[in-house]
């Protein structure tokens, strides 16, 4: 089984999956922001949180010792949380199905040519949505390697276009019929 892509493609298929895994983890997880409320310590990511205060009885706030997610996409606290929920879930899932391709391309002939291959970049580009725990790093380092790394070894993922075999053999029946129509010339 031969593979559509070169070396250094193999390196980008692998390093792909890898920043499309870290980036998507950290989507996932909520601990992007660390703090403190009410003595107790709380982090939180987009649409999920650890420790949060729920309003109880008389006005009271109490903690609530679990992670969650909010109870509905109007629930996250603001537009420009819901937007980057969004927008951050649009390039994970870009990540991921880049990285699927790629991947395929180590096992599948002429899958990914190099036109391909920098239009995949360009996507992995695109996808590296910019996301203070270990999660915001991952997620920024699995980004910041799918913008720049990615995207530049993509332009040399895959092989170059096999020469036509039409054309080929419309070269060998050329000189075939030139030598042949040069016997019949002759005196």
């Amino acid at each position: 089984m031969r593979s559509s892509l070169t070396l250094v493609g193999t390196l980008w298929a692998f390093l792909s999956l890898v920043t499309a895994v870290a980036s998507s983890t950290s989507y996932f997880l909520p601990y992007w922001l660390f703090g403190s409320q009410l003595g107790k310590q709380v982090s939180f990511s987009t649409f999920r949180r650890c420790n949060y205060p729920v309003r109880g009885e008389g006005h009271s706030l109490i903690m609530v010792e679990e992670c969650g997610r909010y109870a509905s996409f109007s629930s996250i606290p603001s537009l420009a949380w819901q937007m980057c929920t969004v927008v951050t879930g649009a390039g994970c899932a870009l990540l991921l199905l880049v990285a699927l391709a790629a991947v395929l391309g180590c096992c599948m002939e002429e899958l990914i040519s190099r036109m391909t291959g920098r239009c995949m970049g360009a996507a992995q580009f695109v996808g590296g949505t910019c996301r203070l725990g270990w999660a915001y790093y991952c997620a920024g380092g699995g980004a910041a390697a799918a913008m720049l790394i990615c995207t530049w070894l993509s332009c040399f993922a895959g092989r170059n276009p096999k020469p036509v075999m039409l054309v080929e053999s419309i070269m060998r029946n050329t000189k075939s019929y030139a030598m042949e129509l040069d016997y019949y010339l002759k005196p």
